[in-house]
């Protein structure tokens, strides 16, 4: 239907612009031959007549006493004046009435004309008549008051204007026969290969990419076929490479050991691969929809959250499933318009990697323990050498260096613990509501007397409503403790200045210690929460540090699902903040 519809309004076009176009040039040739003719009978009748009425036809006119010798006179000049069956003559008085004429069938009043009204006023009436008059005429008055009245009824130019007519419409019947078949091939000619086109265009639509097209000429539609065959060339190949590149990606997919799930924008399911499927017990045949299948596996997510509040982070929610501890990653992705199209999950199995962090954390626990009873007597044995009476100042010396290592070793072996206990201890049961302000003010004043003696400045900036916390409230101060002494200890005496601050933005409760220290080096900045990891392991170490407490500190604060950053320029200072989420209830 498409094929017929497309050749019919090009057939019909170009007959009916060829019609048009004969229609037009006829009309014209024959408007300008009839015009043509009329003027040249008009002067050529005034010509004869201006001719024949010589000074000797007047004069003899003129001495004609009465208007039988005036018809006398011009049934003499018959010839001369071309009188015949189509011009006849009329001797007229000077009021327009008929005296005589040869035409016997005239009424004894002819019409009067421009010519006629002329002579009457004494002028020669010689001028071409126009209106709806169907005659030339030709008056001339003579000296006797009577004039004479040539009338042509142009016969002969009606009978050569119905000849003209008929040869014209004769060709015009020619004309439109000749365009319609002229059309019609020509139509042929163009819609034929365009019919092909039409044809190849729809197979490679329906997915037939092999498809040729044999149009072999030198003109647009030539021109036309060979883009086509290149864009059809460029189609296949672009075809060829993307299903060459889905099949990669769906055979990754397939085989990744890491769940993968595809949702739309709506949150139905794209795309699942089999790894997804085993590990959160979907069936083939199960439909999957993004909130209830999170909501059933207690994610807290939906996606709402992803589509309107996250789209530039990737979320991570981590989810027991029955013995599996899985990890969840979610992340938005855009179409080539940058417009949202929908969410990727992929989901990592992290429970063999639990149970050996588990182990470890149950290894650290158990050593730990088994470190503290004989650290204990050997600082119980060097202190009662100490407390003995000696002499010897090198042998105090090498007890008393053999005291601060210990200490130094029950500090990390406490630390170990804290750490070993933080992961799988359920701190629920000692969560409570309390005042974070005021909790910073207790912190404040009791570290500000350590501050002074370092020779600097401690202050906390108050905030104004800020909304209880319902956390923990010991490891929250065991934290916050932890960053004003790294402050004190890391800022060079004298001169330092150390800022508490707290406040309340987008539903999270945050807490900033800012100094204006020694700083940290951009290089150590991705490592500085890594357990024992110290930036100058010397110095470190003769501030008492064990290289635990950031890690403790961050610990802490994932428990509670906050987080921890820090942002510092060496020689400039350091400016810790830790975030909690509010519980809106």
């Amino acid at each position: 239907m498409r094929k017929f519809k497309l050749n019919f309004n090009i057939k019909f076009r170009l007959i009916a612009y060829t019609v048009l176009l004969i229609a037009i040039v006829l009309s014209l040739a024959c408007f300008f031959l009839l015009w043509n003719t009329s003027s040249f009978y008009n002067n050529k009748f005034q010509k004869e007549m201006s001719e024949a009425f010589s000074s000797d036809l007047v004069t003899k006119l003129t001495l004609a006493q009465d208007s039988n010798a005036a018809k006398q006179v011009l049934v003499d000049n018959y010839t001369i004046l071309g009188i015949n069956i189509n011009r006849s003559y009329y001797v007229l008085d000077n009021s327009g009435n008929v005296l005589s004429t040869s035409n016997p069938l005239q009424p004894k009043n002819v019409t009067s004309t421009n010519n006629i009204i002329s002579a009457i006023s004494g002028r020669v009436g010689n001028s071409n008549q126009s209106g709806t008059l169907k005659f030339v005429d030709f008056a001339y008055p003579l000296a006797n008051g009577n004039i004479v009245y040539i009338q042509d009824n142009m016969q002969d130019f009606n009978m050569l204007s119905n000849y003209i007519f008929t040869i014209v419409w004769q060709m015009f019947i020619l004309g439109i026969a000749l365009s319609i078949l002229l059309s019609i091939f020509l139509a042929r000619t163009i819609t034929k290969p365009i019919a092909k086109l039409t044809h190849k265009a729809n197979l490679l639509a329906d997915g037939d990419y092999d498809t040729k097209i044999d149009i072999r000429s030198n003109d647009e539609i030539g021109v036309l076929s060979q883009t086509f065959s290149r864009m059809a060339s460029v189609i296949t190949q672009s075809i060829q490479d993307i299903s060459g590149e889905r099949n990669k990606f769906e055979t990754m997919l397939m085989h990744m050991s890491d769940g993968v799930i595809a949702f739309n924008i709506n949150g139905s399911v794209m795309h699942i691969n089999p790894a997804a499927k085993g590990l959160l017990n979907i069936t083939d045949n199960e439909k999957t929809d993004f909130d209830d299948l999170f909501d059933q596996l207690g994610a807290e997510i939906c996606i709402a959250e992803l589509v309107y509040l996250d789209q530039e982070r990737t979320i991570t929610r981590r989810v027991d499933v029955g013995v599996a501890v899985l990890d969840f990653y979610f992340a938005t992705f855009k179409d080539e318009q940058d417009h949202l199209s929908g969410i990727i999950v992929v989901i990592h199995d992290i429970t063999e990697a639990e149970k050996i962090e588990k182990l470890r954390h149950e290894f650290v626990a158990n050593v730990s323990h088994e470190l503290r009873t004989p650290l204990t007597t050997i600082k119980s044995y060097a202190e009662t050498l100490m407390e003995q009476e000696s002499e010897d100042n090198a042998t105090k010396s090498f007890i008393n260096v053999i005291i601060k290592e210990v200490d130094r070793m029950t500090r990390i072996v406490k630390d170990l613990l804290t750490l070993s206990t933080l992961k799988f201890a359920n701190s629920e049961d000692t969560k409570e509501y309390f005042s974070l302000d005021e909790l910073l003010h207790e912190i404040t004043d009791r570290m500000v007397i350590q501050a002074t003696e370092a020779g600097h400045e401690l202050e906390y900036i108050s905030a104004t409503n800020l909304p209880p916390l319902f956390a923990d409230r010991d490891k929250i101060e065991q934290v916050i403790i932890n960053l004003v002494s790294n402050a004190i200890k890391y800022t060079p005496k004298g001169h330092g200045r150390i800022e508490i601050s707290s406040g309340f933005l987008y539903n999270k409760l945050y807490v900033k210690v800012r100094d204006n220290g020694i700083g940290i080096p951009a290089k150590d900045l991705p490592r500085i929460f890594e357990r024992f990891y110290r930036i100058e392991k010397a110095r470190a170490r003769d501030k008492g540090g064990s290289g635990l407490g950031l890690a403790i500190a961050k610990e802490i604060v994932e428990l509670h699902g906050g987080d921890i950053s820090i942002d510092s320029k060496l020689g400039e200072g350091t400016e810790v903040m830790i975030t909690f989420p509010q519980d809106v209830d």
